[in-house]
């Protein structure tokens, strides 16, 4: 890897989305698998933000894998919507990484010009760290220094 990783590693990562038209279904909501999609994004970009670039994880023959995901909808998303996705690490040790995810929608209304939010999903995850082979590895040193 090119770099050491970070010295303090970030936990909580914000990312804005606004919702595409290819990603609603034939009633105008986010379609339930896009949310998957949006927590990945999630993941990838809080390492980027700590100086991690997955690719350089894969390109050492690991890859971290999702074993098991949990999604709690809320409400519905929209086309257009600008949504914030927080991503936060929960724990990591040996092999595995758990991120807990809240999808907000900011608004606010003419009777009401306060800002609010408006829960749209929760969830989390636990992701695996496996060779190209399938088998369980520790997580390299940089996301073990990274992340604990």
């Amino acid at each position: 890897m090119s770099h050491h990783g970070p010295k303090h590693f970030n936990a909580a990562h914000r990312l804005s989305i606004r919702v595409r038209y290819h990603e609603i279904d034939g009633q105008g909501r986010v379609h339930n698998s896009q949310y998957l999609n949006y927590f990945e994004r999630g993941r990838v970009e809080m390492l980027r933000e700590n100086g991690i670039s997955y690719r350089e994880i894969e390109e050492t023959g690991l890859m971290l894998v999702v074993k098991t995901m949990h999604v709690d909808f809320h409400m519905p998303a929209e086309f257009d919507d600008e949504l914030e996705l927080l991503t936060t690490l929960r724990h990591c040790h040996g092999a595995r990484v758990e991120h807990a995810y809240r999808l907000i929608r900011m608004g606010s209304s003419e009777a009401d010009p306060r800002p609010s939010e408006t829960v749209i999903v929760t969830g989390h995850s636990i992701v695996a760290c496996v060779d190209r082979e399938g088998k369980v590895k520790r997580l390299p040193k940089l996301l073990q220094l990274g992340l604990s």
